[in-house]
């Protein structure tokens, strides 16, 4: 390894090129700031190159492969439609490419310089660069660290290649699972389970949580979804032990009462995550992280150490994409010397499910612990006339509001449209609005939109398009 003969100095130094590196560097950049990525893979990060952008390649053409029932419905002949598996891959990869290519063509237009190699930090603002081949250091007058986190499995889990892995290894699965087992109770065991079920593999899924962690009528909307979609789900279960062979793999589950075994030709594993966070020097810096390693950050981005900061997957929260973004960008801001912050109490939820489920704010039973005396309404997708001409009936919208105030306290969607729409939900509750201005506005017709103000009526007992609840009979002397 050849080593540099002097410290490069650098304004701004950035630890990874995922979505909190790269939107923090092109927005420090338009602030007119010298940006340096460190990127020791590809820029994109998890995201780009084996999360979020994959998953929803695949779960879009699980959802265009399942409604092509509908289109013979209406008289539209497909013919005997199959899914290849190969081909699907290189579209995916075609994808995934496109998107890094940009990723890489607005990082030379905005001049940030991108080293590619493994960032380590030291004491006295230095950093240290190692390249495979070669070896440089660089003195910084500010850094953010989006170094992201990567997935671990259960203890005693031994990860084994095609057979038992994590959500970020489906991309290179070779093969259409025949019986694909996951084990989790997050939004990815949701999507990976209904989009190989609507390719044609046996799912189960095993879950701790049989929630989600979503709304209580969601929830029960959707594990009626589930059962009609055939994937079998084992409800309070945790994965106890798996074992692979050239064939299968055999899995052990606790349920509530027994030990169930399980035979599958693959299982998949999501939930727990580790940051990256092990090797980059953070004790040179002495940064306050939590049990896990995870890094504290307040509303600007900023650790407890002067001009250091963090974004992302590698700081404590969810790992979405979205809040990697805006902390990054929020960061960039705060360096350059704008009084900007970050909230991340209201960051939506998405799932590609179909039908694909949306969220934010709080849930009812989440308003409820609170103290809030809560009011809701909600309408089923079925009585909307575009979700029927669509043939996309399953789903529901609901409405969370205080009682006392009319305050807008969450909003909750499973139904077409929903991961579009519930931008809307988030806007209206950053600006505190009230059920008379969900109500307010003319809304087009026919339109998903419109199932807003069916539910919005009905927690005041106004909607059009939901019968009247029936009254108790009353006995006569």
């Amino acid at each position: 390894m050849v080593v540099g003969e002097f410290t490069q100095k650098r304004q701004l130094i950035i630890a990874g090129g995922g979505p909190g590196g790269y939107n923090a560097a092109i927005r420090a950049a338009q602030l007119g700031m010298e940006v340096t990525i460190i990127e020791k893979e590809k820029l994109g990060g998890v995201c780009l190159n084996t999360g979020c952008i994959p998953s929803k390649t695949l779960t879009h053409a699980a959802a265009a492969f399942a409604s092509l029932s509908h289109l013979n419905e209406m008289g539209i002949q497909t013919g005997e439609a199959g899914f290849e598996l190969q081909t699907f891959k290189e579209y995916q990869q075609k994808t995934v490419s496109a998107l890094q290519k940009g990723i890489e063509a607005l990082c030379k237009a905005n001049k940030i310089e991108v080293i590619t190699g493994t960032a380590t930090f030291m004491s006295g603002n230095r950093i240290g660069v190692d390249s495979g081949h070669h070896y440089e250091m660089y003195e910084y007058e500010k850094a953010i660290i989006a170094v992201g986190a990567s997935p671990v499995l259960p203890h005693g889990i031994v990860p084994v290649e095609g057979k038992i892995i994590s959500a970020d290894e489906l991309p290179r699965l070779q093969e259409l699972p025949e019986h694909l087992v996951i084990s989790g109770s997050d939004y990815i065991a949701l999507e990976t389970a209904m989009a190989y079920r609507n390719l044609g593999s046996e799912v189960s899924v095993i879950c701790e949580d049989d929630t989600f962690g979503l709304d209580e009528s969601i929830s029960k909307e959707l594990h009626r979804v589930l059962k009609k979609s055939k994937i079998k789900l084992f409800k309070n279960s945790t994965l106890l032990e798996a074992y692979s062979s050239e064939t299968n793999v055999a899995i052990t589950i606790q349920s509530d009462q027994e030990k169930i075994t399980l035979d599958a030709s693959h299982l998949m594993v999501s939930g727990e995550s580790r940051p990256n966070t092990k090797d980059l020097g953070l004790e040179f810096l002495n940064i306050s992280t939590d049990k896990q390693g995870f890094i504290m950050v307040n509303e600007f981005g900023e650790t407890n150490v002067d001009g250091i900061y963090a974004a992302g997957d590698c700081t404590i929260g969810r790992r979405l994409a979205s809040k990697a973004i805006k902390q990054g960008k929020v960061a960039a801001e705060h360096i350059s010397g704008m009084n900007t912050s970050f909230n991340l109490a209201l960051v939506p939820l998405i799932i590609q499910t179909v039908p694909p489920i949306a969220s934010v704010g709080l849930t009812e039973g989440e308003a409820r612990q609170q103290g809030y005396e809560v009011k809701t309404g909600q309408f089923a997708m079925g009585g909307n006339g575009f979700a029927s001409i669509a043939g996309q009936k399953d789903g529901l919208t609901k409405m969370v509001i205080d009682e006392k105030t009319d305050l807008l306290l969450g909003v909750h969607m499973m139904g077409a449209g929903a991961a579009e729409l519930i931008q809307a939900g988030t806007t209206a509750l950053e600006m505190v609005a009230r059920d008379e201005d969900i109500a307010y506005p003319v809304y087009a017709h026919p339109s998903l939109s419109e199932a807003w103000l069916e539910a919005v009526e009905h927690a005041a007992g106004k909607a059009i398009h939901i019968p009247p609840a029936r009254k108790k009979a009353t006995s006569r002397s």
